[in-house]
């Protein structure tokens, strides 16, 4: 029988034998670690087990003891040296402790002085502002005062100028006695500083007249331009300036006139004195030529806009000088006015002479435009009121004075020998000689070249005073030829009536005007013959917008010769018909609403009217005699305008008289025997 266990042996075993090894980590672990020095499984193995294992643990905790002897050796050395450090540390504490209470006067000082240095910096910094702003450096002062002129001297006076602005704002404060004595100071400074930069300014200007195309030096310029500060000593600079260039310019002047250029080219103006377009012309474009080069040296020089920008001194300087247009105008003109004075008396003598010379017309209209266009150039640069326009003017308005009294005496030569009208009545040759020359006018107008503001003079006084002693001539003409038909009209008129006195019938009568028809037509002939010249003078000047003006003048005065041309050929006709008393007799009825018949009239009796209109009849058909168709009218258009006009005043008068005559309260018998034609075959007949 097995021997029973004590139960905690037994329940120890149980807890051995329930035990599952394979599911617990840490277990099969320590078994493994077991594996690598347990070797044999004996029985005196397994009692000894308890004491390998120790062994193996003492094993294990001797070689981490050997193995971390080096570190803790190591942290023994590091806690001795932190001991030590604590020990200086200490020592320090206590010297600290004890300088402490020995610094702090020291440090009080420190501060105090700290506090005091920045006051001082403080008035220091105020004090180097006052001198830059109210003091000059003797650097400056040496500048303002050496005799070289350079740009540390404008810098300078630019300082000046800012000194003495600032000490006006110095005077709005409580300091008013520093602020003055600075001013006065300053003053000192800045007129010592003008009257040196004027009189080297005077200097220099005076070198601009030896060369004729000087060049202006920037430094002149700046020089200039801060001299307008004080204009009194700008003027004397001006002054100068303008004295030096007349010389120069009076000599140059003369020289192109006489001598020429270098090396005689170009050639001397005065070669061309025989072509006297030319050489007014060439002096004109010398003058022009040498005032643009002279305007544009005495803007350089006197217009500070001109300068060139030469730093913030020049820009603060000139920032002062505010002065505006109108006045640097005006300073131009001045010099160049003064400059150019020299030229005006050779330029006018010259010019004077060719006047003088007696030109052509042609020639005389082209002078007096060539000076007229100049006149307009030079015063747009220069002036009207300077002394070279003035001369131009003068000049222009002699010329125009030699242009017309050219025109006048060959108008009072014509009008004072008028031709003889010639028996084609067609128009003299001083007809066409005067239009010829028109024409030229006209093309010489056309080319006038004038600035674009300024406006193109009026044609028409210069046509007038060419054409109208032209018309004047023609009209002597027409009247002496037709003075000499009445005077022949006269004379044979009273040799007819001694003879005939009394023993003429009323056929008798209207041959007997027939005999007068032909000296009355003298009369006609002035008419066609002024007509003729009229038109001759129209014609060619239709294509020349130019002579629109006098154009419409010559169309007014041959329509008005015209109407009365046929205003005089219907009377004529009407005289020859006996018409005339009868028309008016019937107008004057009309007029007066008188109850009296026409038929009871001498003058408007049927036998009377009938004989009368017969011839009237019998001019219209061409069996009497034809109506005048003008021929001698030159123009085909006037011509048939005329024929037309007397026609449409024959159809007028023979209706008046038709309507008369058939008109009941005239009493005549039988209306439509005396008047077989009513007033539209008048018409158609002639043709209207």
């Amino acid at each position: 029988m097995a021997t029973a266990l004590a139960p905690g042996v037994a329940r120890k075993l149980k807890k051995v034998l329930e035990t599952r090894t394979t599911d617990n980590p840490d277990v099969l672990a320590s078994l493994a670690a077991l594996s690598t020095f347990y070797g044999d499984n004996t029985p005196q193995a397994r009692r000894n087990l308890k004491s390998s294992i120790e062994e193996r643990s003492l094993a294990i905790n001797h070689h981490f003891l050997n193995a971390s002897l080096p570190a803790q050796l190591a942290l023994d050395k590091v806690e001795q040296e932190v001991s030590a450090l604590t020990v200086c540390c200490d020592q320090i504490e206590k010297v600290l402790s004890s300088c402490g209470s020995s610094t702090g006067d020291i440090i009080s000082t420190t501060e105090r002085l700290q506090q005091e240095l920045e006051i001082i910096t403080q008035r220091q910094d105020i004090v180097s502002c006052f001198l830059r702003d109210y003091q000059l450096s003797n650097e400056e002062i040496n500048a303002l005062r050496g005799e070289e002129l350079n740009e540390n001297f404008f810098k300078a006076l630019a300082h000046v100028q800012e000194i003495h602005a600032n000490c006006k704002i110095l005077l709005r404060t409580h300091h008013q006695r520093a602020g003055l004595e600075l001013m006065d100071l300053m003053s000192v400074y800045q007129e010592g500083a003008y009257e040196r930069l004027c009189r080297w300014v005077q200097a220099e200007c005076k070198k601009l007249g030896d060369s004729d195309n000087p060049e202006v030096s920037d430094i002149l310029k700046k020089a200039v331009c801060c001299l307008r500060e004080r204009p009194v000593l700008f003027k004397y600079c001006a002054e100068e300036v303008a004295n030096m260039r007349h010389n120069a310019l009076f000599r140059r002047f003369i020289t192109a006139l006489t001598r020429g250029g270098p090396g005689g080219l170009p050639r001397p103006i005065e070669v061309h004195a025989h072509d006297p377009l030319r050489y007014v012309g060439d002096m004109l474009g010398w003058l022009h030529q040498a005032l643009a080069s002279e305007r544009e040296l005495i803007l350089t020089l006197l217009d500070p806009d001109s300068m060139a920008d030469s730093g913030p001194a020049e820009r603060r300087l000139s920032g002062n000088t505010q002065i505006n247009d109108s006045v640097k105008d005006l300073e131009a003109t001045f010099v160049l006015d003064r400059i150019f004075e020299g030229a005006c008396r050779p330029f006018k003598v010259r010019v004077d002479q060719v006047l003088q010379s007696q030109p052509s017309l042609l020639i005389s209209y082209k002078l007096s435009n060539t000076l007229e266009f100049y006149n307009f150039t030079i015063s747009e640069l220069l002036g009207k009121d300077t002394a070279l326009c003035k001369t131009i003017g003068s000049l222009k308005e002699a010329a125009q004075t030699t242009f017309f009294n050219i025109v006048k005496s060959r108008g009072e030569k014509l009008q004072r020998y008028p031709p003889l009208v010639p028996a084609d009545l067609a128009p003299p040759p001083a007809v066409r000689e005067g239009i010829s020359i028109v024409i030229e006018l006209i093309q010489t107008y056309n080319s006038i070249m004038l600035p674009p503001s300024a406006p193109k003079p009026s044609f028409l006084p210069v046509i007038s005073s060419l054409l109208d002693p032209v018309v004047q001539m023609c009209e002597k003409a027409a009247e002496a030829h037709r003075a000499k038909g009445a005077f022949s009209r006269r004379r044979s008129g009273s040799d007819f009536g001694s003879n005939t006195r009394d023993s003429l019938s009323s056929v008798d009568a209207i041959l007997a005007k027939n005999l007068s028809f032909t000296a009355q037509s003298a009369e006609t002939s002035s008419k066609i013959y002024l007509i003729n010249c009229l038109s001759a003078m129209k014609e060619p000047l239709t294509t020349h917008p130019a002579a629109s003006d006098y154009i419409q003048n010559l169309q007014s005065m041959i329509q008005t010769h015209l109407n009365q041309l046929v205003q005089k050929e219907s009377e004529q006709i009407l005289q020859k018909c006996n018409l005339s008393s009868k028309l008016a007799l019937i107008k004057s009825q009309l007029d007066a609403s008188s109850s009296n018949p026409l038929s009871n009239t001498t003058e408007m009796n049927s036998v009377s009217l009938s004989e009368s209109l017969r011839v009237f009849f019998g001019f219209v058909t061409g069996s009497e005699g034809s109506l005048p168709e003008f021929e001698q009218l030159q123009n085909p258009k006037l011509r048939n305008e005329a024929s037309s006009g007397l026609g449409r005043s024959l159809s007028e008068v023979y209706e008046v008289v038709f309507n008369a005559v058939l008109d009941a309260k005239n009493g005549y018998a039988e209306p439509r025997s005396l008047v077989k034609h009513s007033p539209g075959d008048i018409r158609t007949m002639l043709a209207i």
